[in-house]
């Protein structure tokens, strides 16, 4: 059954009438004019014997979905009509993005026993059939991250060894846990104008919780200029992973927020408020108000602050949070409570959708599903988002 579609209706600017209170940013966003692109209220991306959905990313010009279920890539029409899937991958499949500017799909692939994180590129025209496999149907290459492997392996307490993937340890720079979050925005040292300035992927860092180190209170954010990627490019053999990468990252970005669980599990750049949106497992540390959601000042130019927690003293580039939502003055931090963790895309005119998905038993076989509904930004505390329909 075809998923109804809405037409997002327009908006008129009005006058502010004499002595009522200027609103707020997240308020005036609201209120832009929008272009009205139809779009289904609910699309259902099925039910798979996998882990849960951890993200998605949709090409709204071929009208195609494309969804992370953390073992396998799932492509959909906008009506949930399976189209092809992706399988055989034995690390993490994580949060994806769509690329406008080369047609394909990236994603952040990790193999932590191996010590080893890469971006996943997706050529979805070639995803065209149920079954394709990741290492052998040239739809898939890889490219190496060398920065995320540092810090993942770094032996914080000096003793000669790397404790591996746990929590429980002094080890990991900045309590890196690896990757997850991905999205394409424009370059944050742009300023002004900046939704015209440089693309780039930004990846973040998975975070360990951990309540007895202050190391991993911020999010760490890379950011690539993948336009001269292919030269890195790799297909992936999962049994000999390569090392094909940048040994550079254009810039690494440090977010206050206040510990939270694996750090930030979808990414997302927004074009109307030119904001990036952190979704987040809630942190655990009984000193910060553990936020859902974190929105980061697209308007603020990054500055230069000591990083905090480090045992050697260290300068980094910091970003902003948008000075809306909820507040917490013992921690000076601002954050909304809203669930996207399982995946956020942004569709233009301050409309979203979020991502929900849950264990089902078909025929005794225990699976996964996922599903995206649309959301307008209200910018409302403490929820931010008004889904529609």
């Amino acid at each position: 059954m075809a998923a109804t579609a809405l037409l997002l209706p327009t908006t008129s600017a009005v006058a502010e009438p004499a002595g009522e209170r200027t609103p707020t940013s997240a308020q005036q966003r609201a209120d832009k004019p929008s272009r009205p692109p139809a779009l289904p209220r609910h699309i259902d991306g099925g039910a798979w014997p996998t882990s849960h959905v951890q993200g998605a990313a949709i090409d709204e010009r071929e009208g195609v979905v494309y969804w992370s279920f953390t073992q396998m890539l799932v492509k959909t029409d906008l009506d949930g009509n399976v189209l092809g899937t992706v399988t055989g991958l034995t690390g993490h499949l994580g949060d994806l993005d769509f690329n406008e500017k080369d047609g394909r799909v990236y994603g952040s692939l990790e193999y932590k026993a191996e010590e080893a994180f890469y971006i996943a590129i997706f050529d979805g025209d070639k995803v065209d059939r149920v079954g394709m496999d990741a290492e052998t149907d040239g739809v898939m290459t890889t490219v190496y991250l060398p920065e995320v492997v540092e810090d993942f392996t770094a032996d914080m307490d000096g003793d000669g060894t790397f404790d591996g993937d746990t929590a429980n340890t002094a080890d990991h720079r900045y309590g890196s846990s690896g990757i997850d979050g991905v999205a394409f925005g424009p370059a944050a040292d742009q300023g002004k104008g900046k939704a015209k300035g440089k693309q780039v992927l930004r990846v973040a860092y998975g975070i360990y919780a951990h309540k007895d180190r202050i190391d991993n209170d911020n999010q760490v954010l890379l950011e690539y200029d993948v336009s001269g990627w292919r030269r890195y490019e790799r297909p992936l053999a999962q049994d000999a992973p390569h090392r094909s990468g940048p040994r550079e990252v254009r810039n690494k970005y440090f977010v206050f927020t206040g510990n939270t669980t694996y750090g930030v599990q979808n990414l997302e750049y927004d074009e109307a408020s030119g904001n990036w949106f952190l979704a987040v497992y809630e942190g655990t540390k009984p000193s910060y108000p553990n936020y859902s959601l974190f929105v980061v000042d697209g308007d603020r130019p990054p500055y230069e602050a000591v990083v905090r927690g480090q045992a050697e003293p260290e300068l980094g580039d910091h970003l902003t949070l948008l000075p809306e939502g909820q507040y917490d003055p013992a921690s000076s931090t601002f954050g909304w409570t809203f669930d996207a963790s399982y995946g956020l895309v942004s569709v233009g005119n301050g409309y979203f959708y979020g991502a929900s998905g849950g264990p089902v038993t078909e025929d005794g076989v225990r699976k996964q599903t996922g599903a995206l509904d649309l959301y307008r930004w209200t910018g409302e505390t403490p929820t931010p988002f008004e889904r529609v329909g």
